[in-house]
């Protein structure tokens, strides 16, 4: 299966790509592509070392901007960035119905289940449990769905999937945690919208904007997915990063 991997930009230090949904991270399934592989087979055609570290993750069904470190330093620097809640990182979500009250904010306690590669929510003070916190707010409502614009404050193992579907929202698409969608085909509405940091060396502030192209958000931002304008992409102003 031909792949269509766009880059966002590149330099000595790290590399902003925008992830196709379908395709994993990082896979250790033998005969099957994932993201890093194949930015490694960039460089490689372009004589540069292939090396790329992993900083931060989308589930293999979510599309979206990302960025990766091509040295161990620069992978250290983002990564410190990442605990500090130094880095921006907003999503749109097409979710089932509408949610109330329509901005707001989402604590929950997540525990991951390795074996089945799943989360579920759990009572506070569950051993392994680690809290989990975005923010919400609602752009748009059609046909029983509404748009959604995230801000996450904690990056947990499928967090805005879980949340969502414990707060009564599932997500369009999301076979694991939507009962609506088992057996479907409709790829999950979520996508990585936005991420915002600063640059490992220079210090200069970055920001990538890409546009939702999954089924899901078919029928949002006008006449068709992918027609938002970026000044309405921001950080909800009751969660500030």
């Amino acid at each position: 299966m031909k792949i269509d991997l766009e880059i966002l930009f590149e330099d000595a230090q790290i590399m902003v790509c925008r992830k196709p949904a379908g395709v994993a991270v990082q896979t250790a399934k033998a005969g099957q592509q994932d993201l890093v592989s194949l930015l490694k087979n960039v460089l490689a055609a372009k004589q540069k070392t292939p090396q790329i570290h992993v900083v931060h993750r989308l589930d293999q069904p979510v599309e979206g901007v990302m960025v990766f470190a091509r040295d161990s330093r620069s992978a250290a620097a983002l990564s410190r960035q990442l605990q500090a809640q130094g880095v921006e990182k907003h999503y749109h979500a097409v979710i089932e119905g509408r949610i109330e009250p329509e901005q707001g904010e989402l604590v929950d306690y997540l525990l991951r289940d390795g074996r089945n590669n799943c989360s579920k929510v759990v009572a506070a003070g569950t051993k392994g449990a680690k809290q989990a916190a975005l923010c919400y707010r609602t752009l748009q409502s059609l046909d029983g769905r509404s748009l959604l614009e995230i801000h996450l404050k904690t990056g947990r193992h499928h967090q805005i999937r879980v949340q969502m579907a414990h707060a009564g929202y599932p997500l369009v698409g999301d076979r694991k945690y939507n009962p609506r969608s088992a057996g479907g085909y409709l790829p999950v509405g979520l996508c990585s919208v936005r991420l915002a940091f600063l640059h490992p060396v220079t210090g200069e502030r970055m920001a990538f904007e890409v546009e939702p192209r999954g089924e899901a958000f078919g029928g949002f931002y006008g006449a068709k997915a992918g027609t938002f304008e970026a000044e309405n992409i921001r950080t909800p102003d009751h969660c500030e990063p």
